[in-house]
């Protein structure tokens, strides 16, 4: 048996998948330690994005991400690697914060919707209204262009290198590269679209 101490994070994770996979006891308490580092780092990254005065802090998003992750019936198939463990964590935080958004806009009086903008590299912007613009053009564009989409999710929402994002999707980096070009190209005209 290997030293757990001279695991890389990369194995941790793998060994606390294939533990919860077998569901073994503390399994689900095991993969928080290893992975929370990360899901935080993934949480940060998104609440950057949001207004200042937002009421969803990272942690509460990483805790609630992870209540969903494992809330899930049939979770440990859900997560053979921890590439698609990261991707379902970072499409839970996407969920969270559309969800927060139609709450928060629901909650709102008045007006019709507001005039959205998009910087160029598909940073979620202030306003609620946007991040439901963003979420509504993604399924959109998933409808049509599934892996492109995927694309999108791994290295938008679950902060995947292309490389990673490319071993998760068994293509080739330049083809990710190239998805990643389209689907945001696409995406940033349909929300410009929308909010003319």
């Amino acid at each position: 048996m290997s030293d757990p101490e001279a695991e890389s994070p990369r194995e941790s994770v793998t060994r606390a998948l294939d533990a919860l996979s077998r569901d073994e006891p503390d399994a689900e308490h095991r993969l928080l330690e290893v992975v929370y580092g990360e899901l935080r780092r993934l949480a940060r990254q998104k609440m950057s994005a949001q207004p200042s005065d937002h009421t969803l802090q990272p942690t509460a998003l990483v805790h609630e991400a992870y209540l969903r992750l494992l809330g899930q019936p049939e979770r440990a198939c859900s997560f053979p690697d921890r590439h698609f463990f990261f991707s379902a964590a970072a499409k839970a935080m996407r969920s969270i914060l559309v969800d927060h958004a139609r709450k928060k806009a629901a909650e709102k009086r008045g007006g019709g919707r507001a005039h959205v903008t998009l910087s160029a590299d598909l940073g979620v912007g202030e306003p609620e209204e946007q991040i439901l613009l963003l979420n509504d053009s993604l399924e959109l564009f998933a409808a049509k262009y599934a892996r492109q989409a995927r694309v999108l999710e791994l290295l938008f929402f679950g902060g995947l290198s292309v490389a990673e994002a490319a071993a998760a999707l068994d293509v080739s980096e330049r083809t990710v590269k190239r998805d990643w070009r389209f689907g945001k190209s696409w995406i940033l005209a349909r929300i410009e679209s929308d909010a003319s």
